[in-house]
């Protein structure tokens, strides 16, 4: 049975037309105002039921010390910090208390729907448990595999961008296709660092040299991050002028994409993998 708190059940009662969906998202109610009246006890429908969305109450979890704590322990909590703006790949260490705050979202808020996309999202595997060799395995078949294909065409159409289009904003666009060349540059070849030489480490179980190569490739991955911010600036944060043309749209957008799947992808290896390993 779906289940609501002491508040959430109280302002329905006092205001049948109320719409749930509006009480749980604007403030998270169901998470933060203690057991549910209802909880276990059989009622009859009453009218806002047909209406309610499927928003269950869950048990209050510890609240995660950095924003990677949050993303590692609990995946569908990544496309709620995407949403924010929070970077939880590289700047994952920052408290996320303080990340918040810059985000001008409250903790509360930010759990709330990182609760609510658990209770009705489709099912994340929680990769922090997942063993090493299939975490790996994850990690090349749906990142590393397509991204040397997604770079090779985001860099041929960044270059057409600048040929046909160069003169309507010849020092930003020249910048861009610079910044994309500059991603395919840098990534390949830390795509094969990672697959011929560390990747076969740690499915071996074999100790990683005191974290110096992990050390390596974090550093290798600030500067993808970096370039990456300068892709967003460059592109007024992807978005397309009026006036450009479909190839010019589809490069921003595909930039767009690029970036969030990086993050997943850094986050993956920064947060989970990288630690895991060295623990081993």
């Amino acid at each position: 049975m779906t289940s609501r708190c002491d508040y959430h059940i109280d302002q329905l009662m006092s205001n049948p037309q109320r719409k749930p969906v509006d009480l749980c998202s604007a403030n998270g109610f169901c998470i933060w105002h203690g057991p549910c009246k209802l909880q276990g006890q059989p009622r009859a429908l009453r009218p806002w039921d047909f209406a309610m969305h499927h928003h269950v109450h869950t048990p209050s979890q510890a609240q995660p010390g950095t924003v990677a704590d949050l993303a590692a322990t609990r995946p569908h909590s990544v496309a709620v910090l995407q949403r924010y703006g929070i970077d939880f790949c590289c700047g994952g260490g920052r408290p996320l208390d303080q990340a918040c705050a810059v985000a001008a979202v409250s903790v509360a808020q930010l759990l709330a729907e990182v609760a609510e996309r658990e209770a009705f999202g489709k099912d994340e595997r929680r990769w922090d448990q997942a063993p090493l060799p299939e975490l790996v395995a994850y990690i090349v078949d749906h990142h590393h595999q397509p991204l040397a294909d997604e770079l090779t065409r985001l860099q041929a159409m960044a270059a057409r961008v600048l040929k046909v289009h160069g003169p309507k904003d010849p020092e930003r666009l020249a910048e861009l296709y610079e910044t994309v060349l500059a991603l395919e540059t840098d990534l390949i070849p830390h795509l094969r660092k990672e697959e011929d030489v560390l990747f076969p480490l740690i499915i071996a179980g074999r100790p990683l040299d005191a974290g110096e190569a992990v050390q390596a490739l974090r550093l290798e991955h600030d500067g993808v991050a970096t370039l990456l911010t300068r892709a967003r600036e460059l592109t007024d944060h992807y978005v397309p002028p009026d006036h450009a043309c479909m190839t010019w749209r589809a490069l921003f957008n595909g930039l767009s994409e690029l970036e969030a799947d990086l993050k997943r992808h850094i986050h993956l290896e920064n947060n989970i993998l990288f630690p895991r390993a060295l623990m081993a």
